[in-house]
């Protein structure tokens, strides 16, 4: 494939809509052909089961959700991604495979191991080529939040099921170095833009 596939990823709060936006933003001035998506929810099958997944009132066992969280990303990976990337688009994705193993691994109390192999299996292997990581303390995060009058079923989980997903992103993150870009989410945006940018630039044809 001869795109390039960068997603986004952190706690609720971190700002990674802003900062896709930024990148989107930029990428289109220089001329680049850009997809922007989400999981869930960046496939016509993908609204449906993000309907389910963060918007239904019944209980959802947790492997149930591993697995509705992976249809999806079977699917969009195979209708939306894998496309754009062999057309030669660079690809600004909020959210992959990192959420699973942070939310449904570490909030969920599975294996992370087994989420990823899950995660990995519906998307045929496919690894970004840059993963954006803004941490933010789940506190300040769940500040940023307090204006809404709604919260999904995962933002409405407690301190300790953020807690733990923010621990888990980091251990990713020291996992995979030359993957994943750490940057601490309390900074500017600007400056924040500025790093992803630099991050980015060497990979661009």
């Amino acid at each position: 494939m001869t795109g390039l596939f960068v997603t986004f990823e952190g706690g609720d709060g971190a700002g990674k809509t802003t900062q896709s936006d930024l990148l989107e933003s930029w990428l289109r001035e220089r001329g680049e052909t850009v997809l922007r998506t989400r999981e869930p929810g960046g496939s016509d099958l993908g609204v449906e089961l993000r309907q389910i997944v963060l918007h239904r009132r019944g209980h959802i066992t947790p492997r149930a959700e591993a697995l509705l969280y992976a249809a999806d990303r079977a699917h969009h990976i195979g209708t939306v991604v894998r496309p754009a990337l062999e057309s030669g688009a660079v690809v600004v994705q909020d959210r992959y495979l990192d959420s699973s193993v942070a939310y449904q691994g570490a909030g969920r109390v599975l294996d992370p191991t087994e989420v990823r192999d899950l995660s990995l299996w519906a998307a045929e292997g496919l690894l970004p080529d840059v993963t954006i990581l803004l941490d933010l303390d789940e506190r300040r995060g769940r500040e940023r939040l307090s204006e809404r009058t709604e919260y999904d079923r995962l933002e409405s989980e407690a301190d300790d099921f953020h807690q733990r997903v923010r621990h888990a992103y980091l251990a990713l993150a020291e996992a995979e170095p030359e993957r994943f870009l750490i940057l601490d989410a309390t900074r500017p945006v600007d400056e924040l833009a500025l790093a992803i940018r630099e991050r980015i630039e060497p990979l661009l044809p």
